[in-house]
């Protein structure tokens, strides 16, 4: 009998936070590294709800709660859904969760029994394909491409959309890619979801990054489409647009008061309650025009970072990188930089057993950090199934403009040190890394 249960080993993770260990050797060796590659808004979260949490817990808020969540967060919660998506939120159908992560996991476990058929778009945020194979589920790749600046439409699902489905997952805007689902897109999805699948069938929104939005557009929802608010289990929180990371908070509106019941019932079992005072705060996120303005000012940085970043790269010979339309995430195409330092040829030398556990986006990505101290994630940390040949990496925006400049410029002082990579792969950190 095994020490550790077998289905464990089904459990995948976020290399965003397992690239830590490696930044701390970095560190440790004198190297000043340039992190690109975690999803948290260089930002304190706003001062006016750091008060009001304050407030609260002086007042002595500290003790068990509603395991759904506080009834005012809730409601404000119910009222924000209500204001920007145009659909009635009962906050009864409210679930506060630690952060916007649980709902995941509560998805899968909730509606998805072993060999149900789940997709997903890829690349896509990890824990979706990690939870995915977790609850036995069968996964079902929906690939974006840089061609289609990560979007897809209808036609894209439909093939991939049968009997066996049993829920859906979306994302807009989307990590890695800075993808957007425009109205016209989601419409079409609705459509398929309606007249393809049965009543039971689920889709999940991912909107953790509904307030980060460029070029002028506005956030839309597939909730906001007739048919779809009773088959949509809609998901955020508070951690991206209001740069409350640390805080955990976050929240899903589920079809019915029933089906909100059973996330409840799964709080009640992993974390009883998120702590009181950070929920008034969270209600006062919602509410505050003050906040408002703070968070449209922070998504004007990451436009303007944007701006900065994207032709920056762009002009680094053998990378191509599209200009994301939300989050605050770049994703350009390294492939022709892989090319240019002899990635390719390095990972074919390696024996079978060495190359199944690495990719040449993987090996420069880690070229970048342990040389030239830029921590970067490549494309295989953002779903495995599908990953092979496509060598891009993904760069946060969630970082002043000084620390874009040096980082861009150091990448493109990799760019030509062709033997410096060869140097690198054989070095001892290689040979750990990859031998």
């Amino acid at each position: 009998m095994a020490l550790i249960a077998g289905r464990m080993s089904r459990l995948g993770t976020e290399n965003a936070f397992s690239l830590g260990d490696d930044i701390r050797r970095c560190v440790e060796r004198g190297m000043d590294v340039i992190r690109f590659n975690l999803g948290a808004p260089d930002f304190r979260s706003p001062p006016r709800l750091n008060r009001v949490a304050a407030a609260a817990l002086d007042a002595g808020r500290s003790g068990y709660c509603d395991p759904a969540g506080v009834l005012p967060f809730r409601r404000a919660i119910a009222d924000h859904v209500a204001r920007t998506r145009g659909v009635e939120a009962d906050p009864e159908r409210v679930v506060v969760t630690p952060g916007a992560k649980p709902p995941i996991g509560y998805t899968l476990q909730t509606y998805v029994d072993e060999g149900d058929a789940v997709v997903y778009p890829t690349p896509g945020f990890p824990i979706y394909e990690s939870w995915i194979r977790f609850v036995g589920a069968a996964p079902v790749p929906l690939a974006l491409s840089a061609d289609r600046n990560f979007a897809f439409t209808a036609d894209d699902l439909a093939p991939l959309v049968g009997e066996r489905t049993k829920l859906i997952i979306l994302c807009s805007p989307s990590n890695p890619t800075g993808g957007v689902l425009s109205r016209d897109d989601l419409a079409g999805i609705a459509e398929l979801v309606r007249e393809r699948c049965r009543p039971d069938v689920r889709v999940y929104s991912d909107e953790i990054y509904e307030h980060i939005l460029f070029d002028g557009l506005e956030h839309e929802s597939i909730v906001s489409h007739p048919g779809m608010p009773e088959r949509t289990v809609l998901a955020s929180g508070l951690s991206k647009g209001f740069a409350m990371t640390g805080w955990r908070l976050g929240w899903a509106v589920l079809p019915t008061r029933e089906e909100a019941a059973v996330f409840k019932r799964i709080n009640i079992n992993v974390m009883s309650c998120v702590p009181p005072f950070l929920q008034e705060a969270g209600a006062a996120a919602y509410e505050d025009r003050a906040v408002a303005a703070e968070v449209r000012r922070m998504a004007a940085a990451f436009e303007r970072r944007r701006d900065r970043i994207v032709p920056a790269l762009s002009a680094i010979p053998g990378v191509r990188c599209r200009t994301p339309k939300g989050a605050f995430y770049v994703f350009p195409d390294v492939s022709g930089l892989c090319e240019r330092l002899g990635v390719y040829e390095a990972c074919e030398s390696f024996h079978k057993g060495a190359r199944s556990r690495t990719t040449p986006a993987g090996m420069l990505q880690m070229f970048l950090l342990y040389r030239y101290g830029v921590a970067t994630m490549d494309r295989a940390s953002f779903g495995r199934i599908g990953a092979e040949g496509q060598d891009f990496l993904r760069l946060s925006i969630a970082n002043g403009m000084e620390d874009i400049r040096r980082g861009v410029a150091r990448i493109a002082e990799a760019a030509e040190d062709a033997e410096g990579f060869a140097e690198f792969v054989a070095s001892e950190d290689g040979e750990a890394l990859f031998g």
